[in-house]
This record gives C-alpha cells, structure tokens and sequence, in this order.
C-alpha cells in the first residue's frame, strides 16, 4: 500500500509516493529521487544545464519515480525556468553528462528496432515516460504521468528537458527540439 503525501524538497512542492509497503512484495521495490539545481556543464554533478537562457543555473529540479503494483508514476517538478513557457520531457537511457546527447535516447519499455525512434508505435507515452509541462509566471511546474509497465533489467538514467513540446505525428514522433536541460534518476 502505497500513500500520496505533500513533499517540499530544495523549495520544490510536489506530492510524491510513499511506500507503506512494497506494492508487489519484489525485492528492490523503492521509491527513486532526485532534488538538484541546475548547473553548467563544468560545474554541475545531478543537474545540467545546456541552454542558460532556457534553465538558468540554479533553477530547481526534483524527479520522483515510483513503482506500483504493475506500473511506474514519475513526477518531475522545476522552479527558476522561464515563466509562461512549454517543454518537452522525458525518460532517457544514460545519465546526464558533459554534453547533452550523453544521457542517450529516450528510455523505450519495447524497444523501437528502428533507431532513432519516431515511429508513433514505440514513441509514446504508454511506452516511454513522456513529462511535458508549462511553466506558470514564476517559472514554476510539476507534471506526474503513470506508465503501464516497470522497470526490469533496463532502466532510466535521468530526464531530459527539451526546448519543445513533445511531437507525436509519425516521422517526428517523441522529438522535442535540442536538449536544454538534464536531471540524473537512478529509476
């Protein structure tokens, strides 16, 4: 059995899953989170920053990610980015790193045999963890979504802020412009 509870972390406010009990009884089960400002590539360790007018250093991020009894809830909550503005967001394979494509492409439950993935059959948000949002006047957001499925021998290593809102037509779908942002998750 598993509770919702308001969680304030770093100045962030979310509400986040607390486990009562393990949900399936499979050893491991827990709860995965992430809280760190962002920072340039040079100086950052959790939390990058690739384009400084769309996350500014030290601009907050927090990523939640829970198992359920058969799926995963992810939350992700950001405040100091830009006000009034959408972004694209999503589970990739690879934790964050110096340049932005080192977190690797999205993180795909079944995996597209066809890489890059932009076929709407494998890029979607029942098949990967799909966290657009848009900022309030204070640059402020969170998002949750519950995907269908859990974690196995693959897993997640951080979420990727994108300058766009997510595309879902074939041959786009999943791309949402360059990679402004990165939080490592050990999902």
């Amino acid at each position: 059995m598993k509770s919702l509870v308001p969680l304030v972390i770093g100045g962030l406010l979310a509400t986040a899953v607390t486990p009562t009990a393990a949900a399936d009884g499979s050893p491991g089960s827990g709860v995965a989170i992430t809280v760190a400002r962002f920072a340039t590539p040079d100086a950052a360790t959790k939390a990058y920053t690739y384009d400084t007018a769309l996350i500014a250093p030290g601009a907050a991020v927090m990523v939640v990610a829970t198992p359920l009894r058969y799926s995963t809830k992810a939350l992700l909550s950001v405040y100091g980015l830009v006000p009034n503005r959408t972004y694209g967001a999503h589970a990739h394979q690879h934790p964050c790193g110096a340049a932005p494509a080192d977190a690797g492409a999205h993180h795909q439950h079944v995996v597209d045999p066809r890489q890059p993935s932009v076929d709407p059959a494998y890029a979607n948000p029942d098949n990967e963890i799909w966290l657009d949002f848009t900022t309030d006047d204070r640059g402020r957001a969170v998002v949750g979504t519950v995907v269908p499925w859990q974690f196995a021998d693959r897993r997640a290593g951080s979420v990727v802020v994108h300058a766009q809102r997510t595309a879902t037509e074939p041959g786009k779908a999943g791309t949402a412009g360059p990679r402004v942002g990165c939080a490592t998750v050990r999902f």
